[in-house]
């Protein structure tokens, strides 16, 4: 159990290019200096990052704990106990052991200062984008007498910010920390990861384990009355209830069997952020055995239906015929875990990839057959402005 401090400034000691954010209700990790950084692909992972850490919760000994919560070096063995960082859609990891990690309470958000001068472009275009949800109806009609068949799939979008000068990392965090499940975390090629994503994939503490996946998603509106209306149309929608069913049913399958008890509640509840309505279930469970570690969990379930659709195998064929870009760390996991295998990971959206002067920001609709390219449109621009209002650009590019 990780020990909570206060922190006049839990973000004076950031520094961009090594240093990972991770905030959640549960508290918030920073991590300082790099010791090693863990790469490889996400189905090995657990092991390299266990050899990594040591099996007693550091790489090489025991670390001290100091008063205000950090992790330092004990007898020249610098260890904080933890790796953090994000791992692609592709399943790429990039995690970072650091040399000291600090805990401390959740963050509060702050209200970001507006931003001008920058040059916004869609890609791909909306006209593209609808288009490509066309075809993707295309294909889940043709495969309806195929059991086998594509059932749902995720198709995603960009805008690239260009600004006119160089960016200030630690400023861009300020107005995301505190929202929902917030990150930082530094990716190859100097570029960083940064965002507040609403979907845990799955924590573990002890025994107990738990997965938040959100699927079926409606804009909210400033008018209270509308914004009633458009929650209740997202509890009676089947087209949304359809779709959330399908990633309930596959994150259950992939716990399964790794839980002695499983809990599925049966109706999902609702959700909401600033800028989205979501339909959201909390499935809960026990480990059969109290050494499965976090990621072994997290790379059971990654990619989920939420992401990706389903089949998998089906989907990802799809989305690399209609996605102009590759996703990188978009809609991959971003989080810690420690050497004893807790930890917590959140699916990485409301994103953006920050290097130099750009922001890279995503967001992506989930299609099913019935959905509507105009809608999934609307759907991105809504998700599009949680990033845009956090960072203080305004959301008159996604007129």
């Amino acid at each position: 159990m990780h020990s909570l401090t206060t922190a006049a400034d839990p973000l004076a000691g950031y520094a961009p290019g090594e240093s990972v954010l991770f905030s959640s209700p549960g508290g918030t990790l920073l991590t300082r200096g790099v010791r090693t950084v863990v790469g490889g692909e996400l189905g090995s992972l657990p092991e390299r990052v266990a050899a990594a850490l040591g099996s007693d919760g550091t790489a090489s000994g025991t670390a001290d704990r100091t008063a205000d919560g950090t992790v330092t070096e004990a007898a020249g063995r610098a260890e904080s106990g933890v790796a953090a960082g994000a791992i692609g859609f592709d399943g790429a990891a990039h995690l970072v052991v650091p040399a000291a990690a600090t805990w401390s309470g959740p963050l509060e958000p702050v209200a970001a200062a507006p931003r001008g001068g920058w040059r916004v472009r869609p890609v791909p275009a909306p006209e593209d984008y609808r288009k490509a949800v066309r075809r993707a109806v295309e294909i889940l009609q043709s495969a309806d007498d195929d059991p086998d068949g594509l059932r749902k799939v995720v198709l995603a979008r960009t805008l690239e910010l260009d600004g006119d000068g160089p960016l200030d990392l630690r400023e861009l965090l300020r107005p995301l920390a505190g929202r929902d499940l917030s990150f930082a975390a530094p990716l190859p090629g100097g570029r960083t990861l940064i965002g507040a994503s609403p979907e845990l994939l799955v924590s573990r503490r002890g025994r107990t384990v738990l997965s938040n996946p959100l699927a079926g998603s409606a804009a909210r509106s400033a008018d209270p009355a509308e914004d009633r209306r458009r929650a209740e149309a997202l509890t009676a929608s089947a087209k949304d209830l359809y779709e959330h069913r399908l990633v309930v049913e596959a994150v259950a399958d992939a716990l399964q069997p790794y839980c002695a008890h499983l809990e599925v509640p049966y109706t999902p509840e609702l959700t909401s952020t600033e800028t989205m309505w979501h339909l959201s279930t909390r499935v809960t469970g026990v480990l059969r055995d109290p050494g499965t570690p976090v990621l072994a969990l997290a790379a059971a379930l990654h990619p989920t239906p939420a992401v990706c659709g389903t089949p998998r195998a089906a989907a990802r064929r799809v989305i690399e015929e209609l996605e102009p870009f590759d996703r990188g760390a978009y809609t991959g996991l971003v989080g810690w875990t420690d050497a004893a295998g807790d930890g917590e990971w959140a699916v990485t959206l409301r994103c953006a990839e920050a290097a130099e002067r750009t922001l890279r920001l995503f967001a992506g609709a989930g299609i099913v057959p019935g959905s509507d390219p105009e809608r999934e449109l609307a759907e991105t621009s809504a998700k599009f402005r949680t990033m845009l209002r956090a960072l203080g650009v305004s959301t008159d590019a996604l007129a």
